[in-house]
């Protein structure tokens, strides 16, 4: 079974020092029972990569709703999701969302799930808050359920909103191009296209009935974390249900956290996420592309010696050549400047890669210096 952490024993073991970057405190990789805003404020500050959270939708259903057969409709209609007015949701909503951003790390993201019911609502506080929209998704479901009275549109899809801290973080992880290739090489788009959680996947107690009524499809989760969590990091939902986002996170290699309160919901997720297998090192690599790797400049070449001061770098034609300074730029002639300044004025373009474009000597053959820009990375990436 997973772990689940008492509130009580939350508190003592933060008290006690646990370390918010360390990946052995305690607390992660359990189910903390508990108010959600209350275990909130007794995690650790900048502690958890990414939220995952489905709040209660507040529904406001007026009674109860029968299909045509008149058999009853399997409604939201539990207590956890009853609030006595719009004033009172924004308050909570406010009230778990500025504990969310205390926990969450500056590079961190959020993801909040909603129907049109709360969603705007929600929506609103965010930025409210100073949150940064990055995207709203749109759950497309391809089996929603019937509007049996007939006089509403059918409502076949919930809205997802994804945010940064601020809309001045920019660290926030997003495997755009591991999104791409799994798509086709097509640019993922912000409309999703999944099932609602049925089948197999639906936990369903000895009674045959849901174990949770809003119950999220592994898929969509799935996509969720893949696209903005990196393996290792730490997820957070807050509003925990029947595991989802746990045993998904435990099966791509992320660590989790979730909060609940109910222990009916906390025993199936506990259940559930120790049946999980974490997939290998192998299928869990994420593709990434130029953008996403680390920065590094041609002085830095330089200075650890890969490249030296006075070194003739040329095309790979042998047409142009340069010399290399001690302050990492190159000459030629009477004209200096960066890699990329002086390639595009040997040529007489208005921009060069320089990376590509000046090669050294290696023995008896030419290499481009982008060659030795990869050895830097590597060397950096044994570091991290």
């Amino acid at each position: 079974m997973a772990s689940v952490f008492p509130l009580a024993d939350l508190k003592a073991s933060v008290r006690s020092g646990s370390r918010p970057d360390s990946r052995s405190d305690s607390w992660v990789d359990t189910i903390i029972k508990g108010d959600c805003v209350s275990a909130l404020e007794a995690l650790p500050t900048h502690s958890v990569d990414i939220i995952f959270a489905d709040p209660p939708y507040n529904l406001q259903l007026g009674g109860t709703l029968h299909r045509p057969d008149q058999s009853l409709v399997d409604a939201v209609d539990d207590e956890w999701d009853q609030f006595a007015s719009f004033e009172a949701y924004d308050a909570f909503t406010r009230a778990w969302l500025l504990a969310c951003r205390r926990v969450l790390k500056p590079t961190g993201s959020i993801w909040v799930i909603g129907s049109y019911h709360n969603i705007f609502r929600v929506g609103a506080t965010l930025q409210d808050l100073n949150f940064w929209i990055l995207n709203d998704i749109i759950w497309r479901k391809t089996n929603p359920m019937p509007n049996f009275k007939g006089r509403r549109f059918q409502n076949a899809h919930e809205t997802m909103i994804w945010a940064s801290p601020s809309a001045k973080a920019k660290g926030y992880t997003f495997n755009y191009d591991a999104m791409k290739a799994a798509n086709d090489d097509v640019q993922m788009r912000s409309d999703w296209l999944f099932p609602i959680c049925n089948g197999g996947e639906r936990l369903k107690g000895e009674d045959g009935k849901k174990v949770h009524p809003t119950q999220k499809p592994e898929a969509l989760l799935a996509r969720v974390i893949m696209a903005s969590t990196k393996p290792g990091d730490i997820v957070l939902d807050p509003f925990f249900g029947s595991g989802t986002t746990g045993a998904v996170a435990k099966r791509l290699g992320r660590h989790f956290v979730g909060i609940e309160r109910e222990q009916d919901y906390i025993d199936a997720a506990s259940a559930r996420i120790a049946a999980v297998e974490p997939l290998g090192k192998a299928e869990l690599t994420v593709m990434t592309g130029k953008k996403a790797e680390v920065r590094v400049a041609f002085n830095v070449l330089v200075e650890s010696g890969l490249i030296k001061p006075g070194q003739v770098l040329t095309d790979a034609k042998r047409r142009y050549s340069a010399i290399v300074r001690a302050d990492g730029t190159v000459a030629s002639g009477g004209d200096a400047g960066s890699i990329h300044r002086l390639g595009a004025k040997v040529q007489g373009l208005d921009a060069c890669n320089g990376w590509t474009f000046w090669h050294f000597e290696d023995g008896q053959s030419l290499r481009p210096i982008d060659d030795l820009r990869s050895v830097i990375r590597s060397d950096l990436a044994k570091v991290e």
